[in-house]
C-alpha cells in the first residue's frame, strides 16, 4: 500500500502474495516469489527527478566541460526550451452545460483557480468550440438537448490530441456510471456539484498532463570516431540537467537476457541490465547511456540488437517488459544516449528509431585550444606540477600535434601531453630543480619525447604512373591513402587486392568499364584490355576498406596508367564514378580534409 503500484502491478503482486501463504515457507519457490515482490516494491515506479530548466547554466556546464561541438550543445538547449514552455503552457478547460447558472459558476471557479475556461451552450456549441480551440479538458453536462454528453464524448475521443472527459449529470446511477468510463471518459461526477471534489479532479488531470509532458525524453545517438568526447558529454548533459547518469557497455554483448533479464522459471534468475539500474539509481528518468551499441555481438541465443528496438521506440517504451519483472515498465522518463563508431553497422530498425548527431573530427586549432585549456591543466593537477609555472608554446603544441599524434580524437594527445608531464616531474625530482618556470618549447619537446612519429609525406613523394592519391573516412576519422595499378600480359582479368569489401570492388569494375567505353576521349587504344591483366592494389592490406567514394580515384589512376601520365601526387580525390562518367556526392568529407 506504501509503495503504491500502478493497478495492473498491484494485482500480480497481491496475486503472488495470495500463492505464498499457501505455500510452505520452507519451498524453494517461497524464496523466489518472496524475492520477486520485494522486487516489485523496490522499483521507482513513481519516483523521478525534475529537470533543472535553467538555459544558461545549462550551457554554462556543457561549455565549460567541452570546447565545440555545437550540435548537441543546440539540442540539449532546444530540449530545456521545449521543457520550459511546457512546464508553463496554458491549461484550457471546455464548460458544457445548458443550464447558465450553472456554466457561469463552474468557469467562475476554474478562472479563479488559474485555468483558461471556455464555454458552450450545448453539445454542437461544443463541437464548435474544439474544431476553433484545443482543449485539455472538457466538463460536459450529460443531459442537454440537440447533442448530449455521451455524443460529445464519442466526437472527441476522434479528436488529435485528444482531450480529457468529465461527465457531470444530475441522473447519476451506476449503469450511467459504467458506459460512461467504458467509452472514456477520465471521470464522472454527480450533481449538486462537490466544489473541492471538482477542483481536486482536475487538478490531478492537469498534474498528469504536465508529468506525461515533462517526463518524454528524447532518444540521441552520438556518432563519431573515437576520443571525441562522446561518452563524456552524456555525463555533462546529466549534470546539466541535475540529473541521475547510468552508463553500460554494450560491446561483445552475446544474450539479450542480458537487457531484457530472466525468466523467474529459472534457478537465479534476474532482471536485465536496464531494470537493475533504474532500481539502483531510485529513480524512472535517468540520463542513460548504451555506449558502443555499434559492436553488439551475435551468436544462436539471439540478437540484442533487437531487444534495443523496443526500448529506444518512444511509442513502445512506455510498457516495456523485462522478463524477470513480467508487468510493464514505463520507459518514456529516460533519456537514452547511444554512442557508436560507425553508424553504419547498426541495423535500419534500430538506427530509425533514434536522433543521430554526429561528432565530427577536431580539427588542429580545435586541439590546440582543447590542449591549452582542458588537457593540460587536468595533467598539470594529475602529475603534482601546478605549483610550478610550466609553459607549453604554442610551435610545442603544434608540433605535439602534427609530428607525434595521428587520430580525430583527442585521446593519444593526453597521452603525449602526460607523457611529457611525467618526464617534467622526475627531472624536477631527480635534478633538484628549484625554479618553478619552465617553458616547453619545439627543442625540450623533442629531447622528451624523442624524434617525431609521424610524417605526412603523402603529397612531397614524386610523381609515379598509375598511382593517385585518395580520402576516405573510416571510423577511426579521415586518411589519405594511395592507389595503385598496374598492366601486365594476361587473360583479361581485373586483379583487386587490399582487403577490399564488395562496394569497392564493384567501383573498381564501373571503373574500368566507363575507361574501356570512352577510350577514345582519352587517347587510349580501345583494345589496351585483350591480351592484358590489370592489376589494383590498394596498400595497408591488413585494414578492411569498402564504400563507392574511391571511384573516381582508380579511375585517375587506371587513366594515368594507360596513357603513360604520372598524376600529381598532392591532389586528392574522393567521389563515387557512375557508367556514365557524373560524379557523384559522398559522405564524410570534413574528415577527409582534415
Amino acid at each position: 500500500e506504501k509503495a503504491k503500484l500502478p493497478t495492473p502491478v498491484n494485482l500480480v503482486a497481491q496475486k503472488e502474495l495470495e500463492r505464498l501463504e499457501k505455500m510452505d515457507a520452507s519451498s524453494p519457490d517461497y524464496t523466489i516469489g518472496l524475492n520477486y515482490i520485494d522486487y516489485l516494491l523496490a522499483l521507482p515506479w513513481h519516483a523521478f527527478t525534475d529537470d533543472n530548466l535553467d538555459l544558461k547554466r545549462a550551457e554554462n556546464i556543457l561549455d565549460s566541460h567541452h570546447h565545440g561541438l555545437q550540435l548537441v550543445k543546440e539540442r540539449i538547449a532546444e530540449y530545456l526550451a521545449v521543457r520550459t514552455l511546457s512546464s508553463v503552457a496554458d491549461f484550457q478547460v471546455l464548460v458544457v452545460d445548458d443550464e447558465e447558472i450553472a456554466r457561469t459558476n463552474l468557469a467562475y471557479v476554474l478562472k479563479k483557480d488559474g485555468y483558461q475556461v471556455l464555454t458552450a451552450a450545448n453539445g454542437l456549441e461544443a463541437v464548435e468550440v474544439l474544431k476553433q480551440h484545443h482543449c485539455d479538458l472538457v466538463l460536459t453536462d450529460l443531459k442537454m438537448k440537440e447533442m448530449d454528453g455521451i455524443q460529445l464524448l464519442e466526437y472527441a475521443r476522434e479528436l488529435e490530441p485528444r482531450p480529457e472527459i468529465v461527465l457531470i449529470t444530475g441522473y447519476a446511477t451506476v449503469s450511467s456510471a459504467v458506459d460512461a468510463l467504458q467509452k472514456g471518459a477520465a471521470h464522472y461526477l454527480p450533481k449538486p456539484i462537490d466544489l473541492e471534489e471538482l477542483r481536486a479532479t482536475v487538478r490531478g488531470i492537469h498534474q498528469k498532463k504536465v508529468h506525461l509532458t515533462m517526463t518524454r525524453s528524447p532518444v540521441l545517438c552520438f556518432a563519431g570516431p573515437p576520443g571525441t568526447g562522446k561518452t563524456s558529454v552524456g555525463c555533462s548533459i546529466a549534470q546539466a540537467l541535475q540529473r541521475e547518469f547510468v552508463r553500460i557497455s554494450l560491446a561483445g554483448l552475446r544474450d539479450e537476457a542480458e537487457i531484457r533479464g530472466h525468466r523467474r522459471t529459472y534457478v537465479g534468475a534476474m532482471p536485465g541490465r536496464i531494470i537493475s539500474e533504474i532500481k539502483r539509481v531510485g529513480v524512472r528518468n535517468p540520463v542513460f547511456m548504451l555506449d558502443e551499441i555499434d559492436k553488439i555481438g551475435q551468436d544462436f541465443r539471439g540478437d540484442p540488437a533487437s531487444v534495443l528496438l523496443e526500448i529506444l521506440d518512444p511509442e513502445q517504451n512506455q510498457r516495456f517488459v523485462d522478463n524477470y519483472l513480467d508487468v510493464p515498465f514505463d520507459l518514456s522518463g529516460v533519456m537514452f544516449i547511444a554512442t557508436a563508431n560507425a553508424v553504419e553497422k547498426l541495423p535500419e530498425p534500430l538506427l530509425d528509431r533514434m536522433e543521430v548527431i554526429h561528432f565530427p573530427s577536431y580539427t588542429a586549432r580545435e586541439k590546440r585550444m582543447i590542449a591549452k585549456h582542458y588537457l593540460i591543466p587536468r595533467q598539470m593537477r594529475e602529475h603534482a606540477l601546478t605549483s610550478r609555472k610550466i609553459e607549453f608554446t604554442e610551435g610545442a603544441l603544434n608540433k605535439l600535434i602534427e609530428d607525434y599524434t595521428l587520430e580525430a580524437g583527442l585521446r593519444n594527445l593526453e597521452r603525449q601531453i602526460a607523457t611529457v608531464c611525467r618526464k617534467l616531474a622526475r627531472i624536477y625530482v631527480r635534478d633538484e630543480k628549484d625554479d618553478p618556470e619552465l617553458k616547453v618549447d619545439e627543442p625540450l619537446l623533442e629531447s622528451l619525447l624523442g624524434p617525431r612519429k609521424f610524417t605526412h609525406e603523402i603529397a612531397s613523394a614524386g610523381r609515379q604512373v598509375g598511382v593517385t592519391t585518395g580520402l576516405v573516412w573510416t571510423e577511426f576519422g579521415g586518411e589519405i591513402i594511395s592507389v595503385e595499378a598496374g598492366i601486365m600480359k594476361g587473360s583479361q582479368q581485373l586483379i583487386l587486392t587490399g582487403s577490399l569489401g564488395s562496394v569497392l570492388r564493384e567501383s573498381a569494375q564501373t571503373a574500368l568499364s566507363y575507361i574501356r567505353s570512352h577510350a577514345e576521349d582519352f587517347s587510349i587504344d580501345s583494345d589496351f584490355f585483350s591480351g592484358s591483366d590489370i592489376h589494383i592494389h590498394i596498400p595497408s592490406g591488413a585494414v578492411t576498406k569498402d564504400g563507392p567514394s574511391a571511384g573516381v580515384t582508380i579511375a585517375i589512376a587506371l587513366i594515368s596508367l594507360l596513357t603513360r601520365k604520372p598524376a600529381r601526387r598532392d591532389v586528392a580525390l574522393t567521389g563515387e564514378l557512375t557508367l556514365s562518367g557524373r560524379i557523384l556526392p559522398v559522405s564524410g568529407i570534413r574528415d577527409k580534409l582534415l
